[in-house]
C-alpha cells in the first residue's frame, strides 16, 4: 500500500510540474524545467551506457541554448531554420539506426564514438526539439507540447492496461517481456481517441483534428519504439530502472523516454504541415 501511494504520489508530481509549466505561458519556465530535465536524463543515460566523459554535459549545454535562444539573442531567425534542418536530419537518422539495432538479437554496439553521437543525436537534441516544439508558434503557444504529452500518457496507459488484461501476443518478448501487440494497438486505439477530444479543447493555428489524429500515431509509434530503444539499453546495462529520480516510477528518463525519441518527428511532422498550410 505505501509503494503504491508513494508511487502515485511521485507520478502525480511530475505530471503537475509539466502541466503546470506548459499552461503557465512562460517561455522561460519551459526552457528552464527542459534543461533540468535534459541534465538529469543525461546523467542517467551516461550510466546505462557506461560512459564517464563530461563532454556530452558541453554539448548538450551548447546544443539547447543556441536553439533554445538563437532568436531572443540574436534577434533574428536568419540561419536558425537552416540549423535547425540539419540537426534534425541528423537526428532522425541516428535514430532510424537505433532502431535498426533494436532489430537485431545482437547487443547494441557502444564503442566509443558511438556513445558521442547517440548523447548529441538521441537525448541531447531530443530535448532541444521539445523545446522547438514548445516555441513552435509566435506568439508562444504550447499546446502541441501539451497535448503531445497527454497523447504518450494515455497511449502507455491504455497499451499497459489492455495489455495486462488482454495481451498474449509478445511485442519484444527479449527486451520488454510485459508489451504485448494487443497494448500496443489498444494504446494506439485510445490515443487517437483521445486527439478528438483534445483537438475540441484547443486553438492552435492550422492545427486541426486531422492533424491531431495523425500526431497521435506518430506518438503512439514512435514513443513505443523509444520506450523499446531505452528499455534494450537498461538489459545491456543489467538494471530495471534508468534511475531512483522517481519513487515507484525509476528514472526520470523512464518517463521522458518515449517524448525524447518521438520529438523529432513531431517537429518533422509540424514542419510539413506548415509548408503545406
Amino acid at each position: 500500500m505505501k509503494d503504491i501511494l508513494l508511487r502515485s504520489l511521485s507520478g502525480l508530481l511530475y505530471v503537475v510540474l509539466l502541466i503546470f509549466v506548459l499552461t503557465s505561458g512562460s517561455q522561460h519556465a519551459l526552457f528552464a524545467l527542459f534543461f533540468v530535465f535534459g541534465i538529469v536524463s543525461l546523467i542517467e543515460f551516461k550510466k546505462l551506457i557506461q560512459f564517464n566523459s563530461i563532454a556530452p554535459y558541453f554539448i548538450f549545454a551548447i546544443l539547447y541554448f543556441v536553439f533554445g535562444y538563437w532568436q531572443l539573442v540574436l534577434n533574428s531567425t536568419t540561419g536558425l531554420k537552416e540549423a535547425t534542418q540539419i540537426l534534425m536530419v541528423l537526428t532522425i537518422f541516428v535514430e532510424l539506426l537505433l532502431i535498426k539495432d533494436l532489430f537485431s538479437h545482437k547487443t547494441i554496439p557502444l564503442f566509443i564514438t558511438k556513445r558521442y553521437i547517440i548523447t548529441t543525436f538521441y537525448l541531447s537534441s531530443g530535448f532541444v526539439f521539445l523545446v522547438l516544439i514548445g516555441n513552435f508558434h509566435e506568439p508562444y503557444n504550447p499546446e502541441i507540447l501539451l497535448g503531445s504529452f497527454i497523447l504518450v500518457w494515455v497511449n502507455d496507459t491504455f497499451a499497459y492496461l489492455i495489455g495486462k488484461n488482454f495481451g498474449k501476443q509478445k511485442l519484444f518478448e527479449k527486451i520488454s517481456p510485459k508489451k504485448t501487440v494487443e497494448g500496443f494497438l489498444g494504446g494506439l486505439f485510445f490515443a487517437c481517441i483521445a486527439s478528438y477530444f483534445i483537438s475540441r479543447f484547443t486553438d492552435t493555428p492550422n492545427f486541426t483534428f486531422n492533424s491531431w489524429l495523425i500526431l497521435s500515431i506518430i506518438i503512439s509509434v514512435f514513443g513505443t519504439l523509444g520506450d523499446l530503444i531505452e528499455s534494450k539499453f537498461k538489459r545491456q546495462a543489467g538494471v530495471k530502472d534508468s534511475g531512483a529520480i522517481m519513487p515507484g516510477h525509476g528514472g526520470l528518463l523512464d518517463r521522458l523516454d518515449s517524448m525524447i525519441f518521438a520529438s523529432p518527428f513531431i517537429y518533422l511532422f509540424l514542419r510539413i504541415l506548415q509548408y503545406v498550410s
